[in-house]
C-alpha cells in the first residue's frame, strides 16, 4: 500500500496538484503492480524560503541512503 508524500514550492494550483497525483499514482500502479485503491499521494506546500531548513537537510542531505533519485542543486 504505496503512499507518497510530495513537498512541493507553494504556489501551484489545486488542478496542478490533483494532476500530478494522478500521474505518481498511476506511475506507482504501472511500475509496482498494485491497484489504484492502494495508492494514496499527499501533497506539502512548502513555503520556498524554508526549503533547505524544512526539506532539504531533514530529507535530503541527513537521509542520502534513502534517495533513489537526488536532486541535481546543493542546499541554497
Amino acid at each position: 500500500m504505496p503512499h507518497v508524500i510530495v513537498k512541493l514550492a507553494q504556489g501551484r494550483s489545486d488542478a496542478d496538484k490533483c494532476r500530478l497525483a494522478d500521474r505518481i499514482a498511476l506511475a506507482i500502479m504501472n511500475s509496482l503492480g498494485v491497484s489504484e485503491s492502494t495508492v494514496s499521494v499527499a501533497i506539502e506546500d512548502i513555503d520556498p524560503n524554508q526549503w533547505s531548513e524544512l526539506v532539504y537537510d531533514p530529507e535530503i542531505a541527513a537521509k542520502p541512503e534513502q534517495l533513489y533519485r537526488k536532486p541535481g542543486y546543493a542546499r541554497f
